[in-house]
């Protein structure tokens, strides 16, 4: 077998499902593929001409586009295509063409009907009605516990590293968990082995404990499929243990993804974690209301499209934190770049301004303070070139005020509870939201915690924030009508951001706070809410079904201006609704102002 065979074998080694073949077949199957270099632009096939085989990326980028033009898959390295043309006549259904200069192996027709046939994990991977090539957002949307393919393969930290390595090569997996007293504790893998057991000489008859990685990052069941994609491509790891209250319930791995995507947030974030420029991300990133419409045409619910693309702008975020640090040095003492807004509540959509501040260690001293002025400055410029713009009212790391050590923030916090003023109460609205997303966050969570437990023992407090959430009221008219803008560019429309997303947020900071409630994400807060009580189930289920219909509504009419064209904006007018979707707009508006009404006079759940 020469170098070029063995590089093969490799390769498929890494690629689903060419993994599950016996190792004779591999070999053989990997001598008859055929390499094909495609230049960037250069087409591969268009709809209706024969195909070749079934065709793998190498190297590269690959768009697959529909009958209309329209990108319905971009494919990088291991990602296959081309199985649907073959499942029917031989012929394509879609085009591809060469995004950028790649090398495509091809495996004749024939070879990969016989594997089909032949073999099960090949019959599930490539005829289950599921294509990737028309459904390669699905991935992102799925929730993790859907993902895993098979019960977890785990061992005792105490086993020997042989023991495992048998482990693995008789389940035919590539990691395992370590599991203590029922619970995780580590992971083990083939390059654990390799590099930690065989490369160092070590005896394989020690224990796993020594060779393993203790407290790995886990995900639990309910996360997305773009949890594990951002995981894998921004930490660069290639095993994600899924676990829930400590027990681990699955492991996912790439051979387990299918990684067929369209323009999809998965996509967008490996660009932004490898891009060595603001520009690299800019062009990322001007892809987003593509996305938007995408993902609103696959009707995917409201927080799994905002989740989706809050996942870019924390990536865009995290790579300029890289990309300060690379030019300023490492910094002189812990910090953590905290996101508040939209981004903070995981809630963004096609439109989009920065809200964000710094944590420093207190430790840090004057002499300090210029690298983080200039990391603030490199980072708010990045995010403003990539299309999030500077905040109006200036809450940015930029903004010496919101750039302080913990001890400073602490104080922030404590006057604005015990003094609620106006300006208090709308500080204390906006940093509620804060989530961390760069940097130490030991140096949040104390605080987070202890703030929330103050501002709702301070009955005061809680009633100027309940006074402050009801300033914005949803746009009702008399007898069934809306209160529409009366004059100016959105004359006869309504903002749905201001008169129908906002009120819903503010209720649910103010559930959150009663609750003592650690969840940031409006729909998060209603949920935690109903099942802690505080507020009456029904009220919950109510409030949370007119949340869904308003940011749905929302998101729909921003989509409907990308397809013409146009820029995103919050406004709707009812004039261009169905009246079935008038009347359902209108019932959830007088939910939205029935649960105000409850939380103002201290009831806050609907009978």
């Amino acid at each position: 077998m020469d170098s070029d065979d063995k590089a093969m074998i490799a390769f498929l080694e890494t690629v689903h499902p060419y993994d599950s073949l016996p190792r004779d077949e591999l070999a053989r199957v990997a001598g008859s593929f055929s390499r094909r270099e495609v230049p960037a632009g250069g087409a591969i096939f268009a709809i209706g001409d024969p195909l070749e085989g079934l065709y793998l990326v190498r190297r590269g980028a690959v768009e697959v586009q529909d009958a209309h033009d329209a990108v319905v898959s971009v494919l990088g390295p291991r990602n296959s295509f081309g199985e649907r043309g073959l499942m029917r006549e031989g012929l394509a259904v879609t085009s591809a063409h060469a995004a950028e200069d790649s090398v495509l192996l091809v495996l004749p027709a024939d070879m990969f009907h016989r594997l089909v046939a032949d073999f099960p994990a090949f019959e599930r991977f490539f005829n289950r009605g599921r294509s990737a090539e028309l459904r390669g957002s699905e991935l992102s949307t799925l929730k993790v516990g859907d993902l895993m393919s098979r019960r977890p393969v785990t061992c005792a930290a105490d086993d020997t590293i042989a023991e495992a390595a048998r482990r693995m090569r008789d389940a035919r997996v590539s990691s395992l968990g370590v599991v203590e007293d029922g619970r995780l504790w580590g992971v083990i893998t083939t390059r654990d082995l390799s590099n930690r057991v065989l490369a160092e000489g070590r005896d394989p008859s020690g224990p796993v404990r020594e060779v393993a990685t203790r407290d790995p990052i886990t995900l639990p069941p309910s996360a997305l499929g773009s949890d594990i994609l951002n995981l894998m491509l921004e930490r660069g790891v290639g095993h994600v243990p899924v676990v829930e209250a400590g027990e681990m319930r699955g492991m996912i791995t790439h051979t387990d993804l299918t990684r067929f995507q369209a323009i999809n947030s998965a996509q967008l974030i490996r660009e932004v974690a490898a891009a060595e420029d603001v520009a690299v991300m800019t062009r990322a990133t001007e892809r987003i209301p593509q996305l938007l419409v995408q993902l609103v045409a696959a009707h995917n619910a409201h927080e799994v499209v905002t989740r989706l693309i809050t996942d870019i702008a924390d990536a865009v975020t995290r790579r300029l934190l890289t990309l300060a640090e690379a030019e300023l040095g490492p910094p002189p003492v812990p910090y953590l770049w905290l996101a508040c807004g939209s981004q903070g509540r995981q809630e963004q959509t096609g439109v989009s301004d920065q809200d964000n501040c710094l944590f420093l260690d207190d430790s840090v001293s004057d002499d300090d303070l210029p690298y983080f002025e200039s990391l603030a400055r490199f980072v708010s410029d990045g995010l403003h070139s990539a299309g999030y713009f500077y905040c109006p009212g200036d809450m940015m790391a930029t903004n010496p005020r919101w750039r302080q050590p913990v001890r400073v923030w602490r104080q922030y916090f404590r006057g604005w509870i015990s003094s609620p003023v106006p300006e208090a109460q709308m500080l204390a609205s906006v940093m509620f939201d804060l989530r961390p997303i760069g940097g130490d966050t030991r140096l949040f969570s104390d605080l987070h915690t202890e703030t929330l437990a103050a501002a709702a023992r301070n009955s005061i407090f809680v009633a100027h924030m309940i006074s402050n959430a009801l300033k914005h009221a949803p746009p009702l008219g008399l007898l069934r009508g809306f209160a529409t803008i009366r004059s100016g560019e959105y004359k006869n429309h309504v903002d749905m951001k201001l008169g129908g997303v906002v009120p819903i947020v503010d209720l649910g900071r103010v559930y959150a706070l009663r609750g003592r409630l650690p969840q940031v994400n409006t729909r998060a807060r209603l949920e935690a809410a109903g099942e802690a009580g505080v507020i009456s189930g029904a009220g919950a289920r109510d409030l949370i079904d007119a949340y869904d219909l308003i940011a749905e509504m929302r998101l729909k009419s921003q989509a409907a201006l990308v397809r013409s064209g146009r820029k995103p904006d919050n406004y709707l007018a009812p004039a261009d609704l169905s009246d079935f979707d008038r009347s359902h707009l209108r019932d959830a508006f007088v939910v939205v102002r029935t649960m105000q009404s409850a939380v103002g006079h201290g009831r806050g759940s609907l009978s």
